[in-house]
């Protein structure tokens, strides 16, 4: 076992964390904090061919009796958990800020506590199912929800903590074991995870952390028979992949994937709600899968609009994720920086008009000024594919169809956002707007127990609710001839 690292107070392993034990490998990754680049955080263990069949080893031993547990028995193990997670925010919360540059007041108030709500939600809900029950032809049915195995969780480097948490949750409810492979830019989170599942006397092998680089572990990984559910957050590119290997052992597959979001903002809504919640699409500097990236305002109220958009993105404080004046951090990597960097100089090229922004804050660092682009039309590259970055752009529609087939003209469909003052436009532009998840008059309001994911490229599957809990399910129909057993 290497030792252990000290980040700002917080003790964290950099190593795997296969069958209850912290194991280690020959080689390292290096994870830095996005917003001092100069500092290196960790070198983290490095997985690898050897290290996948272990981890699959471990979920595949732990499997049988995890399974065997009832819902109830399992819900103890993860409400301890969510208990442990709650008595650690802040430290959850300032390794994540240092690992990923999230704000740390954002982590500290919302989303390391969305983690423990994920559990203790999953618990429940699994506890509280019922069989579907009924007589036909004779015969009493019975549907009975069986562990399917263990389970591949595969995580992106944004909110890296609440989203394995979001994809943990359902399978380890379900009586699936798992083996969690988190983002190599953001690992550390779920490092400090594995010491709460220890803490919280999980069995040994029920839950697996394996660390390295998406690239050397993949296959391994994806193509492993014992897998028998996968489950994945990030790219559309890396997602076919994933899709390939999942086909060819006939395993059941979720992809959440990338986003390109409309914000449809009709004359008759409150432009002030809508123009702040706009600039609020800047927060994490725009590394938010379902941020309205796409702006798009009924015509009459243009110039309304962007003088309060403009008010509202002036107030944005660009900074250390530490201090809570900041508002706005930095991207998480250089190589993240200069993709987001090539967008915009692309779309200035091909004559696009960069209304605010467009370039670094600080000359070599990772920020990106809040950045809102006018495209010359609607093909433009900058409209069409995912950004992930300070980067909005601004389109204007004469009428309702006009906004709703801009809205729904991207071969995405993640989510959607819609202002208005009308309850018959809420209701009749919600149904239009091509997404699997709408919001009208908000913007990230969420219920567990919902649906989540995305349309056309943006996913297939379902999280959320019941519907993880189905995924993660082999579902059976028992059917017994009534009258013959006593």
């Amino acid at each position: 076992m290497a030792g252990r690292i000290d980040i700002d107070g917080v003790s964290v392993s950099p190593d795997h964390f296969i069958g209850g034990k912290r194991v280690t490998s020959p080689g390292t990754f290096e994870t830095r904090c996005p917003f001092e680049w100069s500092r290196k955080l960790a070198d983290m263990a490095r997985g690898n061919a050897q290290t996948a069949a272990l981890a699959a080893d471990a979920a595949s031993a732990a499997f049988p009796a995890w399974a065997a547990l009832s819902a109830a028995e399992r819900g103890v193990f993860l409400h301890r958990l969510a208990d442990l997670i709650e008595a650690n925010v802040e430290k959850l919360a300032m390794v994540e800020c240092l690992d990923m540059g999230m704000l740390l007041e954002s982590l500290r108030l919302r989303v390391i506590l969305r983690g423990a709500a994920n559990f203790r939600n999953y618990a429940d809900l699994a506890t509280g199912r019922e069989e579907r029950v009924w007589s036909s032809r004779g015969t009493l049915n019975r549907v009975i929800r069986m562990p399917a195995g263990p389970a591949l969780i595969i995580t992106p480097w944004n909110a890296p903590f609440m989203l394995s948490t979001w994809k943990c949750a359902p399978a380890l409810a379900a009586g699936n074991t798992v083996i969690l492979k988190p983002a190599d830019w953001s690992p550390l989170s779920a490092s400090v995870l594995a010491d709460l599942i220890e803490e919280a006397g999980f069995p040994a092998g029920v839950f697996n952390i394996l660390q390295g680089l998406g690239a050397e572990l993949g296959n391994a990984l994806t193509s492993d028979p014992r897998i028998k559910r996968i489950s994945f957050t990030g790219s559309v590119p890396t997602a076919r992949i994933i899709g390939k290997a999942a086909a060819e052992n006939i395993v059941p597959f979720t992809a959440e994937l990338g986003g390109k979001s409309p914000l449809l903002v009709f004359a008759d809504a409150d432009i002030d709600a809508a123009a702040k919640k706009a600039a609020g699409q800047f927060d994490d500097s725009g590394q938010v899968c379902m941020a309205g990236t796409r702006i798009i305002v009924e015509e009459s109220v243009k110039d309304e609009f962007l003088a309060k958009f403009h008010a509202y993105t002036d107030a944005h404080v660009m900074g250390d994720s530490r201090d809570p004046a900041t508002t706005m951090s930095a991207l998480i990597h250089p190589v993240h920086a200069e993709r987001v960097l090539g967008f915009i100089e692309r779309a200035r090229a091909a004559g696009d008009t960069i209304v605010r922004g467009g370039k670094r804050w600080k000359e070599g660092a990772n920020w990106i000024e809040p950045t809102l682009i006018v495209p010359r039309d609607n093909q433009s590259e900058v409209v069409q594919n995912e950004v992930f970055g300070p980067v909005l752009t601004f389109q204007t529609f004469r009428d309702e169809a006009e906004g709703i087939a801009l809205a729904n003209s991207t071969a995405y469909g993640l989510s959607g956002i819609v202002y208005t003052g009308s309850e018959e436009r809420a209701n009749r532009v919600g149904r239009a707007v091509r997404g699997g998840t709408v919001w009208v008059n908000t913007f990230l309001v969420r219920d567990l127990t919902a649906p989540f994911g995305g349309i056309g490229i943006s996913g297939i599957g379902r999280e959320g609710g019941d519907y993880a809990l189905d995924f993660h399910s082999d579902l059976k129909t028992l059917q017994i001839l009534e009258g013959s057993t006593s």
